[in-house]
């Protein structure tokens, strides 16, 4: 795995984890990266030090097993999700601020949405989220 530092457009800072760079460029490349903050999906790397590993192979091993479990808890959150709300596709944002605005019974939802229109939701205090990105080869 490959840990980077990263950037949105708004250059809030978060790490993503990749199986290689060449999967880090295709996900990008197809919106699959999204700012944790304001879910962008305009991302680049950061300038990073290198990870000079110091002392013998157990630290490695260690971290190695932490960005596997928190791969595996990004994976559960996700299938928990899928599994547990409706999917509403693109008219994520109009039934997510029906919800907010009690036009709609309340329920869990998750869908697609621009840019423009989590940052709309997100100024009008409406609870949104960005969902973790899984990576086809892990998802099954």
């Amino acid at each position: 795995m490959i840990r980077y530092a990263l950037l949105c457009k708004k250059d809030h800072e978060f790490d993503g984890w990749f199986r290689s760079s060449s999967l880090f460029d295709e996900q990008v490349k197809a919106g699959e990266v999204s700012c944790p903050v304001c879910g962008s999906r305009d991302i680049r790397k950061a300038l990073m030090a290198p990870n000079i590993a110091k002392g013998g192979s157990e630290k490695r091993g260690e971290k190695a097993d932490a960005a596997q479990k928190f791969s595996a808890m990004m994976m559960a959150l996700r299938k928990h999700v899928e599994e547990n709300c409706d999917y509403v596709g693109d008219a994520f944002a109009e039934t997510a601020r029906r919800i907010h605005y009690g036009e709609e019974e309340a329920r869990d939802i998750y869908g697609e949405v621009t840019q423009e229109d989590a940052r709309s939701l997100i100024e009008e205090g409406v609870d949104v989220a960005p969902l973790p990105v899984v990576p086809p080869r892990q998802a099954n």
